[in-house]
């Protein structure tokens, strides 16, 4: 395979991909995170069950679904339910895995997709929470998908709609939040991110190919704790690409060429 020979939303996908274990419960949206399931149902986790918002769970994703409600995400699926049931089922502590998105991450990956500004003189508003606060609440590990940038990777968020580790250690659990849940990998086009076990803050784990260490530190708005060992992200395989492009999204719905 030639160098590059793929796109960055690509390089997101099969990252995402490979943090799925097989036979493990995932809570998936809309975009990056169907493509992800998909290729990891057909790769190297068959067993895996993906659960929709609006109640499907288990569904073989052999076609991309449009959106978290649609027919594909109950195709052939071992639960057709309703979302106050999915909402339960994560609050029960049945999901082990969850995605995310945000307009803004702070060290400790709490999530704002409400607002930019002040919350009653705002500059922008946004969607909001919809299951974000479900899923950041009670699904286990959560993954975060986000562009890394200085403006999304900030200090302090403008508003918390969906809860990371707070304030640091303890304070999930001091909310009454599950002890042991919380953010566990942040996917962006220029790295993967972890969290410290012990101060719960962001830490840098793998560039992607052709990143440096100084590109994401400069593209982030807060101090990135950097281990001595920083790790290279392994880019798709050629396996992972022909799936991607001829099996899960043969259409371009979401992977765009060049």
């Amino acid at each position: 395979m030639q160098e590059r020979d793929y796109n960055l939303t690509e390089l997101m996908i099969c990252v995402a991909s490979r943090l799925m274990p097989d036979a493990t419960t995932v809570f998936i949206g809309t975009g990056i995170p169907m493509l992800a399931a998909s290729l990891a149902q057909k790769i190297h986790a068959p067993n895996l069950i993906p659960i929709f918002e609006f109640g499907g769970v288990g569904a073989l994703l052999e076609e991309l679904p449009m959106a978290v409600g649609e027919y594909n995400t109950f195709r052939r699926a071992l639960v057709a339910s309703g979302i106050c049931d999915i909402v339960e089922t994560a609050s029960r502590g049945f999901i082990e895995y969850g995605f995310l998105g945000g307009a803004q991450i702070d060290p400790y990956g709490n999530l704002n997709s409400t607002v930019i500004g002040d919350y009653h003189h705002p500059k922008v508003r946004l969607p909001g929470s919809g299951g974000a606060n479900d899923v950041g609440s009670h699904c286990w590990r959560t993954i975060i998908i986000m562009r890394h940038d200085r403006r999304r990777f900030v200090e302090k968020v403008d508003f918390i709609t969906t809860p990371g580790y707070l304030w640091g250690p303890g304070a999930r659990e001091e909310v009454g939040l599950p002890a042991g849940s919380g953010p566990y990998r942040v996917v962006t086009n220029l790295a993967l991110l972890g969290f410290d076990e012990e101060t719960k803050r962001m830490k840098l784990l793998a560039t992607h190919p052709g990143v440096t260490v100084e590109q994401v530190v400069e593209n982030t708005g807060f101090e990135l704790i950097i281990p001595d060992k920083v790790e290279q992200t392994k880019p798709p395989t050629e396996e992972e690409l022909r799936i991607l492009r001829e099996e899960v999204d043969p259409t371009g719905l979401y992977i765009k060429k060049g």
